[in-house]
């Protein structure tokens, strides 16, 4: 009773707390970027509230407790994505001054159909990362309070979607530094009580099979183990909302700061997710893996303590799930319908649309989430059709290197068709994911023909009279 009491005071100011940010909001770039005033410490709550969701911690619980701490070690290589971006990209993001999306960016090197495709993928990662959120919220609502899987997806969902849509940005800022502070402190406590009821990491050394605490393990060849560290170095790099979390700063300086923090932060955090895990393990073997961090939170834990470690589990998913939803909005509206139209929309019109499809990317996640089991896979999926196609020649921009249009089309073709034969015709030999196949074939097209291209007009102006 107390715990459900919690609970539902937590979700009520959640909701309140969004609801009443939208005050004031008149325009696409408030609802996209809010006011650009953040410091360094807010940056660092919302972007690590906004990575950490479902699939990084019930998701990295789940698989630590089928196949041990490789997991964690892969998850790494997200950690190491983050430093790399808060050192050589986010101290240039004041030369990208005034932009609000991927598709700014993107337009900016190769021109109007390019940001219309990034666009197209933009708003079909977010969809499936929102989903993979949204799923995590049914197994949340039906472990924890008994609801129906089905009823808590909506249940969930529909809170996000409500703040979300009415305070765009600001709300989801907000909202996330209040979650990032539950979920910073709960899921660590669920950790340390699973361990003092088990009587330390010694009793989970004898009880769980040694190979879980090797790399890379039984399951996994060492090949299979470098592309599943790629897809996470690789995967969710420069996707839409936090590129948007690089708009949002005083300054590069403090950008930076806060990206760097995030980074950090998330070594220890991983391997927090990992060991509940673990835990899981060694107090149930016969447990359904899928259930390991709700099961331990709910077995360890008095009540009035589990009331704050759910809340935080909610925080994980919500905080994500709001970010991916803004992202989807901005993305859909700026960088598809905005270029496709011959004559500009009203402030108040695009804000409008940006709202509907927020609303409409929410649904389109629940559909994503009823058709696919593994929290954890449904971000497989998504990454799939992002870092093949959109990573190498956004970066390239970003980093200030010369690009051409042709180096775009030439990179996207490549990477989609690179992961698309890995995975679907040779079934991914070896256990190695196509998405690192496919971008490495998107940066081997995009060099060749940006150096055709570039060479092609230095020859053309060399012969041109003075």
């Amino acid at each position: 009773m107390l715990d459900s009491a919690i609970i539902i005071l937590y979700l009520s100011v959640i909701l309140c707390v969004g609801l009443w940010s939208g005050r004031g909001m008149k325009s696409l770039r408030d609802f996209s970027v809010s006011h650009r005033s953040y410091g360094s410490l807010v940056i660092f709550a919302t972007l690590s509230a906004s990575f950490i969701g479902g699939g990084f911690s019930i998701g990295n619980a789940e698989k630590v407790f089928r196949f041990g701490i490789v997991n964690i070690v892969a998850l790494w290589g997200f950690s190491l994505k983050e430093i790399l971006v808060a050192k050589y990209i986010a101290p240039r993001m004041d030369n990208f001054a005034g932009l609000i999306s991927v598709g700014d960016i993107i337009e900016r090197g190769y021109g109007k159909a390019a940001r219309i495709i990034s666009g197209f993928f933009s708003v079909f990662l977010c969809s499936a990362i929102v989903g993979a959120q949204v799923k995590a919220m049914g197994v949340i609502f039906n472990v924890f309070l008994g609801i129906e899987p089905i009823w808590g997806i909506l249940i969930g969902c529909g809170i996000v979607i409500a703040y979300s849509t009415v305070g765009g940005m600001r709300a989801v800022v907000l909202t996330d530094v209040i979650q990032f502070c539950v979920l910073a402190v709960g899921l660590p406590a669920a950790l340390v009580f699973g361990l003092i009821k088990l009587g330390g990491f010694s009793a989970i050394k004898a009880a769980v099979p040694p190979a879980h605490f090797s790399i890379p393990g039984e399951a996994m060849t060492i090949g299979a183990f470098v592309s599943l560290f790629l897809t996470f170095l690789l995967g969710e790099t420069l996707v839409p909302p936090y590129v948007q979390r690089l708009f949002i700063g005083k300054d590069a300086g403090h950008t930076a700061r806060g990206t760097m923090l995030s980074g950090f932060f998330s070594i220890p955090f991983f391997a927090i997710t990992g060991a509940i895990g673990l835990v899981a393990l060694t107090l149930d073997p016969k447990l359904d893996p899928n259930l390991s961090m709700p099961y331990v939170i709910r077995t360890v834990l008095p009540a009035g303590i589990r009331g704050v470690v759910i809340a935080g589990v909610i925080s994980v998913v919500m905080s994500s799930a709001d970010s991916f939803l803004n992202a989807a909005a901005t993305c859909g509206i700026n960088d598809l319908v905005k270029p496709l139209r011959r004559n500009p929309l009203p402030e108040q019109q695009e804000l409008l649309l940006a709202k509907l499809t927020n609303c409409f990317v929410g649904i389109l996640a629940v559909v994503f989430a009823i058709k696919i089991d593994s929290v954890l896979d449904i971000l497989f999926y998504a990454y799939d059709f992002w870092a093949p196609v959109i990573v190498v020649p956004l970066a390239a921009v970003l980093l200030g290197f010369g690009v051409t249009r042709a180096g775009f089309m030439a990179g996207t073709i490549a990477g989609a068709i690179g992961a698309l034969v890995w995975n679907h015709l040779l079934k991914a030999p070896a256990g190695i994911e196509g998405l690192a196949i496919g971008v490495f074939c998107n940066l081997i097209a995009f060099v060749v023909a940006n150096k055709r291209s570039i060479r092609a007009a230095r020859q053309k102006n060399g012969r041109a009279p003075g």
